[in-house]
């Protein structure tokens, strides 16, 4: 069975202390690799090796950064089928989504950040003839980058490829739950001759390996995405050390349908953004507001295109719903699904755990679930469920609906179906949060800042007027 390596200094290594850890296949419920059970110790060695690259690789000329970026980009889409059944197999995900999102996205990551670097300005001002100012901008110095589970190489490479393209080297965490992707990120930069020490991935535990990093005294910018929970831990450890911090953390995302929407399209984008990944997606709409006036259509209408979603083996072409990501997640979905019948919500649809024949019997399924009757502040609205699980309300007014989506603490993204311009400009200057998809979901320009409000994090990830790997602007004074 296949041990995982730690990326360390240029070479696959193991950990110091020779441990490993179980690695399971959701679908089936069994283990098929082991990854390192690292500590403090590995990423002392990783943070020396990213220390003694930042020296040469932060004064590489961008243009020959963006090679080495480009050469990864490259790569990956060349391994597209190899990385997209390796994550599938991981995460549970259907490999048609693997194959179609999560690693063309991860090649694009390295791709834009490998031109855009290219492009990246500071501003000088004239005073006329006496002085010119000019803002000077310079990589931070080693990079800690943790990424999460549920997107394991697409969110990973979008801290990463910023990262290095900025000029920073970087000690990395993948997600212990998923860690196969990231390992083959490893074998990847090695055959891209990627200078020894510029990337770092040490694999492991939150607990040993995410929170030496963001308490490394010498390690000046953690980027994360999680949790938010594990988010304020973060912080309360980072804060107080003065490290640059980007959080993207949990949501709530209310999806609101006005009954002048494009109905068709409406349907369509909705069923992908309550259920795509398992609804195991941080901008998924776990909310759904509907206008009284089409309510009972919609209802009726979602709850006959939910019961025919298959749900089955990640890796068959057809599944639309895979496994959980593990067995506590899906106690924990399942855990919500009974208290919504608790605060008195009617489950119109699914609800149950799945057992799948022959070699999947023991994998963690569960039925893709609509819940309706709930108030709107209860817990099972409130709570992150971070699962196939969408609660439905009707609503009357606009006002109503943005009481009703700006309840939670939460602040991530959002979404907005209605054919009135200037509603929709009148919504979205209202709804809290980082972004208000109108008429559409998950459509993006790289170019642009990501990130929430509330608790939903802090920073942004994206767009490089946005970056964190730099420093913050130095003013230049030079007198004439």
């Amino acid at each position: 069975m296949q041990h995982i390596k730690n990326y360390i200094n240029g070479q696959l290594v193991e950990p110091v202390s020779k441990t490993y850890l179980d690695n399971f296949n959701p679908s089936t419920g069994k283990v098929y690799s082991y990854i390192p059970d690292s500590d403090e110790q590995d990423v002392a060695l990783a943070y020396s090796a990213a220390k003694t690259a930042f020296a040469s690789w932060s004064i590489t000329p961008k243009e020959q950064r963006s090679k080495y970026l480009l050469k990864i980009a490259a790569l990956i889409e060349k391994k597209l089928d190899h990385l997209a059944l390796a994550e599938s197999i991981d995460n549970g995900k259907p490999l048609k989504l693997a194959k179609t999102v999560d690693i063309p996205r991860a090649a694009a990551n390295f791709h834009f950040y490998g031109t855009g670097i290219l492009h990246y300005a500071s501003h000088a001002h004239s005073m006329e003839e006496s002085a010119i100012n000019y803002t000077l901008r310079q990589p931070v110095g080693v990079a800690g980058c943790i990424s999460p589970w549920n997107l394991p190489l697409y969110l990973f490479s979008w801290k990463i490829a910023p990262a290095l393209a900025a000029g920073c080297t970087v000690v990395a965490k993948p997600s212990e739950i998923t860690p196969m992707s990231a390992y083959l990120l490893s074998e990847i930069c090695i055959e891209a001759g990627l200078p020894a020490g510029v990337l770092n991935i040490v694999h492991g535990l939150g607990g040993k390996v995410g929170n030496a990093i963001v308490s490394h005294k010498d390690i000046p910018l953690i980027s994360f995405t999680g949790g938010t929970v594990t988010g304020k831990h973060i912080a309360s450890v980072a804060a107080p050390m003065f490290k640059k911090l980007s959080l993207e953390l949990g949501g709530k995302n209310p999806n609101i349908i006005f009954a002048d929407c494009d109905y068709d399209k409406m349907m369509h984008t909705t069923m992908l953004s309550s259920f795509a990944n398992q609804g195991q997606i941080c901008l998924c709409g776990s909310r759904i507001f509907v206008e009284r006036k089409i309510y009972d259509k919609f209802k009726t209408d979602f709850v006959a295109k939910t019961k025919a979603l298959l749900i089955g083996d990640p890796l068959h072409e057809n599944t639309k719903i895979g496994a959980i990501v593990s067995e506590g997640h899906q106690q924990k979905i399942l855990s919500y699904i009974e208290l919504a019948q608790k605060e008195g919500g009617t489950v119109l649809c699914g609800g149950k755990k799945v057992t799948l024949d022959g070699d999947l019997k023991n994998g963690y399924y569960i039925e893709p679930t609509v819940i309706e009757g709930l108030a709107y502040d209860c817990r099972t609205n409130q709570e992150e469920i971070f699962g196939p699980v969408v609660t439905i309300t009707p609503f009357d007014t606009e006002e109503e609906a943005l009481m009703m989506a700006n309840s939670t603490i939460y602040g991530l993204a959002s979404m907005l179906w209605t054919g009135d311009l200037t509603r929709a400009h009148r919504m979205a200057n209202h709804i809290h949060a980082g972004i208000v998809w109108i008429n559409c979901w998950l459509l993006r320009d790289l170019r642009t800042p990501f990130g929430g409000v509330k608790a939903s994090g802090v920073g942004r990830e994206g767009g490089f007027e946005a970056l964190d790997f730099f420093t913050e602007p130095k003013n230049v004074c030079v007198r004439l």
